[in-house]
């Protein structure tokens, strides 16, 4: 009779534990999406807020070049500059010729296009040119 209670109480046992270990895997079936997509979202939105901030970032870039590009002294300068504009009355010296680091000549198609006093358009032109070959 000892050996009948003694199976009787390990297929019990083995009962128990195949029930309990089926809900754990139902239970696991059913949680494993919802945690998926939550840390999958997780993720997009520490993606989205660091674009956010280099957004944030360059927007104020922008707008502290649009406060410089308001004062007329920075649109002139940047004309003198970019441009090669000059004011009337003054005159404007372009050095063509120089010397590079390692001592050579450095003259080229632009340069001496400059130095010839062509009007902008030609020398725009000779520059794209040049640039392609």
């Amino acid at each position: 009779m000892a050996r009948r209670q003694l199976r009787f109480g390990r297929r019990r046992t083995s009962n128990r534990v195949l029930a309990l270990s089926a809900i754990f895997f139902i239970l696991a079936l059913t949680i494993a999406p919802p945690v998926k997509h939550y840390f999958t979202q997780r993720a997009q939105i520490s993606a989205l807020k660091s674009q956010l901030s280099a957004d944030n970032t360059a927007l104020q870039k922008a707008r502290e070049e649009l406060t410089l590009w308001q004062d007329p002294e920075y649109v002139k300068s940047q004309a003198r500059e970019r441009l090669h504009f000059v004011m009337p009355g003054e005159r404007q010296y372009i050095v063509t010729e120089g010397e590079t680091e390692a001592g050579q000549s450095g003259t080229t198609k632009i340069a001496s296009s400059l130095a010839d006093g062509q009007p902008w358009y030609s020398r725009l032109i000779a520059s794209i040119s040049e640039t392609g070959n």
